[in-house]
Formats: C-alpha cells, structure tokens, sequence
C-alpha cells in the first residue's frame, strides 16, 4: 500500500489549528493532534509517568493542570518536558501515520518548527492570524508564545499559508483548495 502524503498543520496560539484541522477531516484526510498524543502519553505511558513521578511527585502524574503550572513557570522545567515528550510524539505520530488507508494524512502540530519536525512531512500549512484575533480568542497568550518562531518565520518555510481572520468558510474554501492541490500532483 502507498503510504499517505503527510501534511504537517502548525500555527501561533489561537490562529485557528484546530477548525483546520476539522476542515482537513471534512474534505477527506486522515486526521490526527500533536497534543492528542502529549495527552495519551501523560495518561497511559509507564515511562512518561514514572519520569514525572521521580521529578515533580505522585501528585503531579496525570495532572496536567498541575504540570502546566510547573513548566509555563520555569523555562528548564519546560525543557525538561518537551524533551521527554517531543521523541515519543514523534514516534506516535509515524505509528499512526503507518496505519492511514487515506491519501492525505494531516497531523496539527503546534511547535513543528521549533521542534524541527518539518523534516518528517511532505507539505506543511501554517494558519495564522492577526494578533488582536488571537488575543481575543485566548486572552493572556503573549507570554506563551515568546519562546515561538514568529508567524512570518513561519509562512515564509511553510507550503501553503492562510490568515485566519475571516469566517469559517473561508478557512474551509482555504483548506478545500489545499486538498485538491496535494490530491491533484
């Protein structure tokens, strides 16, 4: 069987990931989340568990409100997470990826770039939007995103680009038009 053409989505804090992403599934590509599988690792992982447990105590394994608290405090304790994490989504994310029947494979990854995993994909579409959009979507983002690429940093590498400030059929003619792009070449 063909593998699937995998398609990176990313994007800032607010700009809209997650209705492209439903807007990819709409128009026929497998779909999948970065953080879907951060959420299956903190709750089923052994490893993962016990690495939190020795770290931050008992109460903090499966708790990722506490954890949030931790690492969006200490920078190092960020760190310490994502490097714990990033391998192992990565790794979810090609497992996944092997079991798609469907020709387009979509993962939303939010730090892509700054993970360095575009390497993994065949095509990558950024979603941003305007910062007064976003900030009115998800009050108090600015100091979550200080450590991300900038959204201009991020079109200029991306193959496919939109700003998400109109309405949501406009994102979905957006990502229609990308599907018939990948599906036609």
């Amino acid at each position: 069987m063909k593998r699937p053409l995998a398609v990176a989505l990313t994007g800032g804090i607010a700009a809209g990931k997650s209705e492209a992403l439903a807007a990819f599934a709409r128009h026929g590509a497998a779909t999948a989340s970065a953080d879907a599988f951060v959420h299956e690792l903190l709750a089923h992982d052994p490893e993962v568990r016990d690495a939190i447990r020795e770290r931050w105590g008992d109460e903090a394994v499966g708790d990722r409100a506490r954890i949030a608290a931790i690492v969006f405090e200490d920078p190092a304790e960020l760190e310490w997470l994502e490097a714990l994490l990033h391998p192992r989504t990565a790794r979810l994310q090609q497992e996944w990826l092997a079991k798609v029947t469907k020709p387009v494979a979509v993962t939303e990854i939010p730090l892509l770039y700054e993970t360095g995993g575009e390497s993994r994909f065949d095509a990558v579409v950024v979603v941003t939007a305007p910062r007064k959009v976003r900030e009115a979507r998800r009050p108090g983002l600015a100091a979550r995103e200080a450590r991300l690429l900038p959204d201009e940093e991020k079109v200029r590498r991306a193959d496919f680009a939109y700003v998400n400030d109109g309405s949501l059929d406009e994102l979905d003619a957006f990502v229609a038009g990308v599907m018939e792009r990948l599906t036609s070449s």
